[in-house]
């Protein structure tokens, strides 16, 4: 039978700290762990639509800053976080016009992976159980990493190609550091999801045209965001959940459907380019894991 989240156990005196909270899959997730007796701990760039959405859930909820587009910023959250037990890497953005964060980073692969990537570093030793990171099935859509133009400094802009290779370095991320982890004998656990496809607001922000009518169209094919949350939470919660499986939705080409284990491309599991893309992400944060 399908999991549910009806399945996950009693979650009280177990802390979450989910980035992205205030909209879409993470505010799913965080309605229903709230709803389990955890703490949440939302980190967010817009603290006054987080606090909004925090007042509408019942439980222990609350709201801290985070940009992840700022390295100082990470570094100050990460700070100001005591022991807690599981971190999920939701936030993200997807398809938007070039830009560059704070620290010179092309804007998607400097939030949607580095940021994360720098975020789970300060805070790994803090971290009780387990990580969950968000990929997508948009990883597909690269047919390589650029391992050596990352950044996007010696090549033309494609908005899509910048989305998946955020989103495969988001997956590679999640094997690596699992692997590191196995490596070092310790307990805690990376998992890699995908949430299938779903209306969330990733969809509107790419100012053009697609965002009136992208909405619309993707509720046809995909899911609520509700049920697009699966993942996230069956991985961040299910004591007997495979970290070296990649879980998400497999129907109609992984855009919707019950948690299973999910294919992904022979990209993503190429070790080399794991490693690759680790010792990149650390020289580019200047945030060493350690283990």
């Amino acid at each position: 039978m399908a999991w549910k989240p009806s399945e996950i156990s009693d979650q009280s005196g177990r802390t979450f700290v989910i980035t992205g909270a205030n909209g879409g899959i993470g505010e799913q997730t965080t309605k229903v762990l709230a709803g389990k007796g955890a703490t949440i701990v939302m980190a967010c760039r817009n603290t006054a639509k987080a606090q909004e959405v925090a007042d509408r859930i019942d439980g222990d909820v609350r709201v801290a800053a985070l940009d992840l587009a700022s390295l100082a910023s990470v570094r100050e959250f990460a700070e100001n976080q005591g022991e807690f037990d599981v971190l999920i890497n939701n936030a993200g953005l997807m398809n938007i016009p070039f830009s560059r964060t704070e620290d010179g980073f092309e804007t998607q692969w400097g939030v949607n992976h580095l940021g994360h990537f720098a975020l789970t570093g300060l805070l790994l030793d803090r971290i009780r159980d387990r990580v969950v990171t968000l990929a997508s099935i948009a990883h597909r859509q690269t047919p390589k990493l650029w391992i050596d133009d990352l950044n996007y400094e010696n090549r033309r802009y494609q908005r899509n190609l910048a989305y998946a290779q955020s989103k495969l370095s988001n997956l590679m991320f999640a094997r690596e550091l699992q692997r590191r982890l196995s490596e070092a004998g310790s307990a805690k656990r990376s998992y890699g999801v995908h949430p299938g496809v779903s209306a969330t607001d990733l969809f509107a922000r790419t100012e053009t045209p697609l965002d009136k009518i992208s909405k619309p169209f993707i509720r046809l094919v995909g899911q609520s965001p509700f049920h697009a949350a699966y993942s996230s939470l069956f991985a961040a919660t299910d004591p007997n959940a495979d970290p070296t499986i990649y879980w998400g939705p497999t129907r109609f080409m992984g855009s919707q459907g019950p948690v299973e284990p999910s294919p992904s491309t022979k990209l993503s599991q190429n070790r080399e380019l794991w490693r690759r893309l680790w010792e990149e992400s650390e020289r580019r944060t200047g945030v060493s894991y350690k283990f």
